[in-house]
């Protein structure tokens, strides 16, 4: 079922797991992909490598999504891209009964100073698949705290407008702890004209070296309460992971009074830690 349809029913609840490397089993992530469809998500993304890296697992994880009874969303990013490999590559992935696509530009490797494809950035890659797969659904990424690489929020913002105008349906965050920060921004997205849902992505606090690392990659901030929980338990793994859980709890709910269109969360292929924050947050149960 396309996301944009659901977005019109209702506040969305979805998960991201990632593929495993061509030297690693699967059934790890399968036994992960059984626990997280125990929570009815409304769907589970799976990312996609730079320039098509991993692209058989990605396929075979978005066929491992559906065999769980779970509607699927691909990312696809366009680093290396020509336009005759994106609708060769897209079309398997409609073919397999795929219907939502997250459109990227992708992280550029290293040494790259662009995509090395035709499509220099994703507004164009959402207009060739909007144009090739009329029925698909797409989303893209947004920043609340702006994308790293953008000159100014205004700019990263109107690169967003760009995006919705060439066709993607849904808009999907990178984490972002700073929920003040995100209702600045979505204010700052109605002023440009940006009308489509946006679903919020959410990063679970389990681990301190991961959360810096995370936010530093992406140029996220950490707000004053995050801030103090790293003083406090920085040095405690147990300690530091249950207060992280309590704040992903608080998180969760202030965007949720916020009134946003979805709930997407970054698994990182873990199951037991996300298990207990959905059951102790109370916002989805295991049907």
């Amino acid at each position: 079922m396309k996301i944009s349809e659901l977005l019109k029913k209702q506040m969305t609840f979805s998960f991201e797991v990632f593929p495993p490397k061509k030297d690693k089993p699967m059934e790890p992530l399968t036994e992960t992909l059984n626990e997280l469809a125990r929570f009815k998500p409304d769907y589970i993304s799976c990312t996609y490598g730079a320039g098509g890296t991993n692209v058989g697992r990605s396929k075979e994880t978005c066929k491992a999504i559906m065999d769980v009874g779970r509607n699927v969303m691909t990312h696809f990013t366009c680093i290396g891209s020509s336009r005759e490999e994106a609708t060769k590559k897209i079309g398997e992935y409609k073919e397999m009964g795929v219907d939502n696509v997250m459109a990227l530009r992708g992280d550029l490797p290293e040494g790259w100073k662009d995509t090395q494809g035709y499509f220099l950035h994703a507004d164009r890659l959402i207009a060739h698949i909007k144009d090739k797969f009329p029925d698909i659904c797409i989303g893209a990424a947004c920043y609340p705290e702006k994308h790293i690489s953008a000159v100014s929020k205004e700019a990263d913002i109107a690169h967003l407008r760009s995006k919705q105008d060439n066709g993607a349906e849904f808009f999907m965050t990178q984490l972002c702890y700073d929920a003040q920060e995100y209702e600045r921004f979505r204010e700052k997205l109605k002023k440009a004209g940006v009308t489509v849902p946006v679903i919020v992505g959410i990063m679970p606090v389990l681990f301190k070296d991961g959360l810096i690392r995370m936010t530093l990659s992406n140029g996220c901030s950490i707000p004053s309460d995050l801030a103090d929980i790293i003083g406090k338990y920085g040095d405690d793994p147990d300690d530091f992971k249950k207060a992280g859980k309590e704040y992903t709890i608080k998180l969760m709910y202030k965007y949720m009074n916020m009134g946003i269109d979805g709930i997407h969360i970054y698994s990182l292929n873990k199951y037991k830690d996300l298990a207990e924050i959905i059951n102790d947050s109370g916002i989805r149960g295991v049907f």
